[in-house]
Formats: C-alpha cells, structure tokens, sequence
C-alpha cells in the first residue's frame, strides 16, 4: 500500500476572511471549492501550486460559535527560504503568537486561533 498526503482540514467561522488570511500571511491560493446543494457548507481547498497538498477550509453555515482548539497541541507546519521577510511581514500584520528563538521558529495564529508553525528552509 502507498498512500500520499491529500489535504488537512481546518473549520472557520468566516470563511472569506480565512481565505483572504491564508492569500496574504502564506500565499496560498483557492484551487477548488465544493458547495452543499441545500447551502450547510462550502469547502474550500488552499493550496501552495507546487505541491498536491492542500488545506480545506470548511464553514458550516448554522455554526455561530468559535470552535474548541483545546491547548492548540496541534499544528501546520510551513517552510520559508525567507524567514527573516516572513517573520517581518507576520507582525506586521499582527498573527505571530509564539516566537521561539532558541529554536529558530515561530507561530501564527489564522483568525479562528489555529497555529501555524514557521520553519526557516535549511
């Protein structure tokens, strides 16, 4: 058996403002979108257009409250050949949450609180 990354998923309250988030902070682009014919959801595919990998962002149209991200022990990871522009252009727009020096990483926060971790390209 071979079995390949697909997706991750990750719910939101707003979507637009979620995708609008992950275009600017990563860079990442719609690749497709599947609407519930009756409109309970819509599933949108993030993706960085180098790899078949994909985050799907899905909003559930009767969720009003925020989700339960426990202590937020899980996390995407993302690698940069820019960390010091990223690092710069992230607490420019606010989201970094966490800066770990001692490991030459940091995190965001999407605007529903999940982390996202920044690993500089080695």
């Amino acid at each position: 058996m071979d079995f390949k990354f697909n997706h991750y998923n990750y719910n939101v309250l707003d979507l637009e403002k979620s995708i609008k988030f992950y275009e600017e902070a990563l860079g990442l682009k719609e690749v497709r979108r599947k609407e519930a014919s009756d409109g309970s959801f819509i599933l949108v595919y993030m993706g960085d257009g180098s790899s078949n990998f994909s985050l799907e962002l899905t909003w559930l149209r009767d969720r009003k409250e925020p989700y339960n991200l426990g202590e937020n022990e899980f996390h995407l990871a993302f690698m940069t050949d820019d960390y010091e522009g990223a690092f710069k252009k992230h607490s420019e727009m606010g989201c970094v949450c966490f800066n770990n020096e001692d490991m030459g990483i940091y995190f965001i926060n999407d605007p529903d609180n999940y982390w996202i971790e920044i690993i500089p390209t080695k």
